[in-house]
């Protein structure tokens, strides 16, 4: 349980600054030989308190204006229900191979445009426009496929709204706990979801929500741009394995390893993490040693 708690809040605080929290605790999940269905239930559970926590501390610091927000909430709820409808009639194998080249195409302009999201540009779209066309659409992939939606609403809040990546950020908490509300119901009515395993991470979530929420706010971009890209590359990594080897031979894997590979896994990237922000913090007190 222990495992499940720092799994839960070091998934939440990576979470709130870049999204891609799925990609730690799914893993783990799998490597406890939880079925594949009660896995992706249990996982939207606590990853929907995580969310909560963190789009409730962007609200609190004034990150977040629902002047327009309300009509990009309505259109991806009926999004999102069209979606699932469609889940269930349809199927996603071939979103599994369009994905990734689109998420290649987000990832190679934002490493080439390092000005993206420094601060707010002038838009290139209007928000009743971008939120009826792009609430619809994220929405709808959110529900009939999903992952990767934070990524596409990050980089569409920032290019074509012109929000700087703390915004995009607090914005795009929003719609992903619109969502995954809808998701978390959709998995519990069907009992999917495994409530023990579940609330602990979900423990974990609710701090480290709250810590990742801070650390965007109080870091900015020098935080959220480097961990955007990788977890990026990670989903883009997630999507293609997954376009070529199924969930359930992926749980077997990774049951076969037993937790040695998840273990590894959360433990990397806790050390690129702690690694990346002590390299923030000491770059900031270097320029502001030079500013003295």
């Amino acid at each position: 349980m222990l495992m499940l708690f720092f799994t839960g809040l070091f998934a939440g605080t990576i979470d709130a600054i870049a999204g891609g929290g799925g990609l730690i605790t799914l893993p783990v999940l799998f490597s406890l030989g939880v079925p594949p269905h009660l896995a992706f239930g249990t996982n939207k559970l606590q990853g929907t308190i995580g969310t909560l926590m963190a789009t409730f501390r962007f609200y609190r610091r004034g990150f977040l204006s629902f002047n327009h927000l309300w009509l990009g909430l309505i259109f991806g709820f009926i999004g999102a229900v069209l979606g699932a409808v469609t889940t269930q009639i349809l199927s996603s194998d071939i979103l599994k191979k369009i994905i990734p080249v689109l998420l290649c195409i987000i990832l190679l302009y934002t490493v080439f445009t390092p000005k993206l999201g420094n601060r707010d540009e002038k838009p290139r779209m209007k928000e009743w426009w971008f939120y009826l066309i792009f609430g619809l659409t994220l929405g709808f992939y959110d529900g009939f496929f999903g992952p990767g939606v934070g990524s596409f609403w990050v980089f569409s809040l920032t290019f074509l709204l012109g929000f700087n990546l703390i915004k995009a950020t607090a914005y795009t908490k929003v719609f992903n706990l619109n969502s995954s509300l809808i998701a978390m119901v959709c998995f519990a009515v069907s009992g999917n979801i495994d409530y023990k395993i579940g609330l602990c991470m979900a423990a974990g979530q609710l701090i480290g929500g709250r810590l990742g929420a801070n650390l965007a706010m109080t870091k900015g971009i020098k935080i959220i741009r480097p961990l955007f890209l990788i977890m990026v590359t990670g989903t883009i990594g997630s999507l293609v394995w997954r376009s070529y080897t199924s969930s359930d031979r992926f749980a077997i894997m990774l049951s076969h390893y037993g937790r040695a590979m998840p273990i590894l896994l959360v433990l990397l990237l806790f050390v690129s993490f702690i690694f990346l922000y002590l390299r923030i913090t000491r770059k900031q007190k270097t320029e502001l040693d030079q500013g003295a």
